[in-house]
């Protein structure tokens, strides 16, 4: 019996490049983008704005629609929680200092990291890291790939287990900013805030519904509906609390690499019914259309 063939939408507005955790240049990721049959797109790398300018000309001239984006590491309640910024200024001086401190965390988690691994025994881990990032932006995703291609473990999961991981030698905790400062450095910027992935953070139906609700009370105007990395049975409870709370919906691949886990590029069930999208909340007249 033949496989069914996954479901493509003509919209994805959640994808990385090497600017941040995913392994594609700016450039093949675009191009990746328009042989998808994709026609609206966001790029939005973890903490950094770096790719866009070159993303917003290589949509150009595939044309491809192109909505300027970020993924900025938040927190609420001591869980992490990631908003996405999209149709966003990337020259505003607020969103840049906000990002520009988030990064310095980076920078200095990233040499804690590496010292930890190095009294472990393991020398040289930052800067593998950093070779593989190909940008500033390195996170415990590239000193995972670093100590699978050193030999120091199978895969990336492995590299969790044994040292990355929580309770593990070289774990460093989070210390992102509130969720009301990303919202807010999102909304200064002249974009609109999305939370991304919601399914993704084990939170009970009553402790979700607080985190939206807090969200939009914030400024937040959208939650991701429909995610390449979260469960594609989450899509109709998010979208009944999308219509309740008065949020707009998005939807996204999370698409990190062809060899990255998550879904690839495009192959994202439709958003439900009677939700707005989130490209209408922006003033954008793209239409969601399947791609056959």
């Amino acid at each position: 019996m033949p496989q069914s063939i996954p479901p493509r939408s003509a919209v994805d507005l959640h994808m990385h490049s090497l600017h941040s955790d995913g392994s594609l240049r700016v450039e093949d990721l675009v191009a990746r983008v328009a042989a998808r049959g994709v026609g609206l797109m966001a790029l939005t790398d973890h903490d950094n704005t770096a790719g866009i300018a070159t993303a917003a000309a290589e949509a150009g001239r595939l044309g491809i629609d192109f909505l300027p984006g970020v993924e900025v590491s938040s927190e609420w309640n001591g869980i992490g929680i990631h908003i996405v910024g999209l149709g966003i200024d990337i020259r505003n001086p607020e969103l840049q200092a906000g990002l520009d401190r988030i990064m310095e965390f980076r920078d200095w988690r990233a040499a804690e990291i590496s010292r930890l691994l190095d009294s472990a025994g393991i020398p040289g881990a930052e800067a593998g890291a950093r070779e593989l990032a190909g940008s500033r932006m390195v996170g415990r995703t590239h000193f995972a790939r670093w100590l699978k291609d050193s030999g120091h473990c199978r895969d990336n999961g492995e590299a969790f287990q044994r040292w990355l991981g929580r309770g593990q030698v070289a774990y460093v905790p989070s210390d992102w900013i509130p969720m009301r400062d990303a919202v807010s450095w999102i909304r200064q910027a002249g974009g609109i805030a999305v939370v991304a992935h919601p399914g993704r953070y084990k939170l009970s139906a009553e402790r979700l519904r607080e985190l939206f609700e807090e969200f939009r009370d914030a400024g937040g105007g959208a939650i991701e509906v429909s995610s390449g990395s979260q469960a594609a049975a989450d899509r109709e409870h998010l979208g009944k609390l999308a219509r309740q709370l008065d949020l707009a919906a998005s939807l996204g691949s999370d698409f990190h690499g062809p060899e990255i886990g998550h879904a690839e590029i495009g192959q994202l069930a439709p958003l439900p019914a009677g939700l707005q999208p989130v490209w209408e909340r922006l003033g954008h007249p793209f239409p969601l259309s399947p791609v056959h």
